[in-house]
């Protein structure tokens, strides 16, 4: 219309302009008749224009006469039509539309109806999901049962007291039928397609729908349209294109969105004669008999001819070209008497879905969900809001080491330690009172595995009316607890060797006076002495206590070792008897060894401690009745790093000890303290807990590992790695020369040698015990000191015996400077420490030696002999 306007307007100014146009060149002298030739031509085609704008108005108008009784039909029709833009404005909409859905008419009817569905709480969310397909170009349907909202009868009361404020006798008719509709129509379906998608336009239908649809499901149900969208085609003319905004009033008596809406609805729409011959067909109709419109419209084909057998309640069988019949729905509506030729008009209505496949389909979603479920590799736990367990994947039932019987039915609780119960107890009662939406928590499980885990916490709300559930992950971290505390274990056994360490170097520097004056107390009173016992219990307890910071040393691995290259079948030959007469008569020893087990590079003093402590502790282990004690060598070759419980072994190449007994087993708390300084789990005065802690520090110094394996009334294995030594043909012949060597018994020298230790009663009895060897000594109690008796004396120095750690400057830089101006000076490092502390300042193949602190006259007298 608008168009044609223009057309007209634009003819008319133009034919004005010509004439003008004329005027003026009448006065510029051109010829009159060439200006009326041209205004004659001007007028023609202004004519010609203007006529054929009204031959097609006509001819449009005419070409709706078909679809006439079908449009006073939907004016009539008890199904819902409505044409609604993007922004929510109605273009148009029948008088069952606003019926239905039980609002007002007018020219916003979506927020109308968004509005008492939120007010009912019901299908406000699927509406809203159904508006944003229809704006996408996508189609769809909701089913919706507002009977089953609590306010539904307030909200039907509330009309109809409206609608009793306007007397008159139409009203109470209306009044009548709206109350039918509310009654009969609580259970709608609301079906949106996309009619325009470019211009954001709209069509929605609604219809009474009988609840068993919605029999045991929620009470809104959301339906895409699986259906592709169709271009729509009329077999009748069709009209131009929709005027945008065109007010509802308008709409109702013209035919300007008639052919778009029939073609976009989602429902089947046919136009009949008096005889039931079928006139008009739209193509949704069409598609779903398996055919196109001209195949139905040629006015031959009537409606009983398509129908299967007697429907009732208006649900019938279509029959399918090439296909099973399917099960619609159909309302049928008459025209208005005087109005024309007897038309009748048909919409058809498909079934929303069969019930066997609803059941298909909840059957198959049922077992997609349920496949992810159990096959997820996270442990989920579902659970009421009582904390009650209903359900458990498959994954949490092996992690929690459970069957699914007597998990599901137990309250989560029961499936935690007792000792971390209350913990999560709160933490799911914040859940359940909705003080926090999830979060996560640790705990460990119930069960012989003991797993330790992270919980994840999360509530579900429930559909309307439910309570909701509580949905639990469980994320399994035994092994990174386990890690953590292997670590924190190594750090406070490090902390632990560090002051053990400490400790023993300073009883070293007591225990050196006292051993060495007991010494040159004994070379004045022999053993006819009457002092001569006195000395020796002072020497013996001294010695003992040397033992016991020797073994703090070898916990702290800072003692100094002396490794040769051994076979450890033939040191543990040669100890074999030794351990007989340990273990006693109750005790089977039995010794086995592997074949090709090759060599190690140990100390074989510290080694034969090594087992001796382990020996001695299955012993006590199997002090009641006896057993048997197994002492067992093999070749251990490690491809990938081990976990030992305590720490991880590297690959390599390792002989194996294993030491098992038959005794009491150690308790699994107890596993990770065994190794620690001072804790033993005998009773009072039998041990002093350092048996174990130095067979540790031994270990580790040497490079090995030891693991351990007990269960409780079966016994314990303790498991040694020491690395295997590939030694040359040159090192064995050099043990073997140290093997055959016979050593000195002369220990009396001579040559000056310069004393530097901070300690005066260490200091003091060196220098007396060389002096009582023949050697002339001159004495510092410091580095500085050192230097200044250096510079005092004319002697040459030909052994400076140094302590390490001193005030001022230390041993190490008092050499490097003695060694600047004398660089064949040898030299004997004396401390409490191990050497290895100080093996980048060793180097004996430079003079350079050492002697480990406590050290007897004997001792000291050897190394300054052998060094000189």
């Amino acid at each position: 219309m608008l168009f044609r306007g223009l057309i007209l307007a634009v003819s008319v100014a133009f034919v004005a302009f010509v004439f003008v146009l004329m005027d003026v060149l009448a006065k510029a002298g051109l010829d009159a008749r060439l200006m009326w030739i041209i205004g004659a031509m001007v007028t023609g085609v202004a004519v010609v224009a203007v006529a054929s704008l009204s031959l097609s108005a006509k001819l449009r108008s005419g070409g709706h006469d078909g679809l006439a009784p079908l449009i006073s039909g939907f004016a009539k029709s008890d199904i819902g039509v409505a044409l609604i833009d993007a922004y929510g404005k109605t273009i148009y909409a029948n008088p069952a539309f606003s019926s239905k859905l039980g609002i007002d008419a007018g020219s916003d009817m979506l927020s109308a109806l968004e509005a008492r569905l939120s007010f009912l709480g019901i299908g406000g969310d699927e509406l809203a999901e159904l508006r944003t397909r229809a704006m996408r170009g996508e189609g769809g349907q909701m089913f919706v049962d507002l009977s089953r909202s609590d306010k539904f009868a307030e909200d039907t009361s509330a009309s109809d007291d409206e609608d009793t404020e306007e007397p008159g006798e139409d009203n109470e008719d209306d009044r009548t039928e709206n109350t039918k509709t509310s009654a009969n129509g609580a259970c709608l379906r609301i079906a949106v397609t996309a009619a325009n998608a470019r211009a954001g336009q709209m069509l929605w239908t609604v219809d009474g729908v009988d609840q068993t649809v919605l029999a045991d499901r929620d009470a809104s149900v959301l339906l895409p349209s699986d259906e592709p969208q169709q271009s729509f085609a009329l077999s009748a003319p069709q009209a131009p294109e929709m005027a945008a905004n065109l007010p509802v009033a308008a709409a109702q008596g013209g035919f300007e969105h008639a052919d778009q809406m029939i073609e976009r609805l989602p429902v089947g729409v046919c136009g009949l004669d008096e005889d039931g011959r079928i006139i008009y067909l739209n193509r949704r109709l069409a598609s779903w008999l398996g055919g196109e419109p001209e195949e139905f419209n040629d006015g031959t084909v009537e409606l009983a001819d398509l129908i299967v057998g007697d429907g009732v309640n208006g649900e019938v069988k279509f029959k399918v070209a090439g296909g099973e019949p399917i099960r619609c729905f159909v309302t049928h509506s008459i025209n208005a008497p005087g109005t024309g030729p007897v038309r009748s008009q048909a919409v058809v209505f498909p079934d929303p879905m069969p019930a066997h496949e609803w059941e298909h389909a909840l059957a198959e979603t049922e077992r997609r969900v349920r496949w992810f479920f159990d096959e997820s590799p996270l442990s989920i736990v579902l659970a009421d809001m009582s904390g009650t367990v209903t359900d458990a994947n498959r994954a949490f039932i092996v992690t929690a080491g459970q069957t699914h019987d007597k998990v599901v039915g137990r309250s989560i609780l029961e499936l935690i330690v007792p000792e971390d119960r209350d913990e999560v107890a709160r933490y799911l009662s914040k859940a359940v009172m909705g003080m926090g939406k999830g979060g996560q928590i640790e705990a460990r499980l119930a069960g012989a595995r003991g797993v330790a885990a992270q919980i994840y916490l999360q509530r579900v709300a429930g559909r309307s009316g439910e309570a909701g559930a509580l949905l639990l992950n469980f994320l399994d971290t035994t092994e990174q607890k386990n890690l953590e505390e292997q670590f924190a274990q190594s750090q406070k056994m490090q902390a632990v060797g560090q002051l053990a360490g400490g400790v023993a170097h300073d009883f070293n520097n007591l225990l050196t006076a006292m051993i060495g004056f007991c010494d040159l107390l004994l070379s004045r009173h022999g053993p006819g002495d009457p002092s001569f016992a006195d000395i020796m219990q002072i020497k013996q307890n001294a010695n003992r206590a040397a033992n016991l910071v020797r073994q703090l040393l070898a916990f702290s691995r800072r003692q100094t070792l002396q490794p040769k290259i051994i076979n450890i079948t033939d040191a543990l030959a040669e100890m074999s008897n030794l351990l007989r007469r340990l273990i006693g008569e109750k005790i089977d020893l039995k010794v086995s060894h592997g074949r090709d087990i090759g060599l190690v590079k140990v100390d074989p003093g510290q080694l034969d401690q090594v087992i001796i402590n382990l020996v001695v502790n299955a012993r006590d282990a199997m002090a009641g009745e006896g057993g048997t004690l197994t002492v067992q060598t093999s070749p251990e070759i490690i491809d990938e790093p081990t976990a030992t419980g305590t720490e991880i072994i590297p690959p390599g190449d390792y002989i194996g000890i294993k030491v098992t007994d038959t005794g009491i087993g150690i308790p699994k708390e107890n596993l990770t303290r065994i190794f620690e300084p001072f804790f033993s789990t005998k009773q009072r005065g039998e041990g002093t807990g350092l048996g174990l802690s130095t067979v540790y520090g031994i270990v580790k110094q040497t490079g090995g590992f030891i693991a351990v394996n007990s269960e409780e009334g079966k016994g314990t294995t303790f498991t040694i790695y020491l690395p295997r030594y590939e030694a040359s043909e040159q090192e064995l012949a050099e043990t073997q020369a140290v093997i055959e060597e016979t050593p000195s018994r002369d220990l009396t020298g001579t040559g000056a040698i310069l004393l530097v230790e901070d300690e005066d009663a260490v200091r003091t009895f060196g220098a007396r015990a060389l002096r009582s060897k023949g050697y002339d000594v001159l004495e510092a109690n410091n580095g500085d000191n050192a230097l200044e008796v250096l510079n005092n004396t004319d002697k040459t120095i030909d052994l400076v015996i140094s302590d390490v750690v001193m005030p001022g400057i230390d041993g190490p830089t008092l050499i490097r400077m003695l060694r600047e101006q004398k660089p064949e000076l040898k030299v004997i490092f004396i401390s409490g420490y191990a050497e290895d502390t100080y093996r980048d300042e060793l180097d004996e193949e430079n003079g350079v030696h050492f002697l480990p602190k406590p050290f007897s006259l004997k001792d000291l007298a050897t190394k300054v002999k052998e060094v000189l």
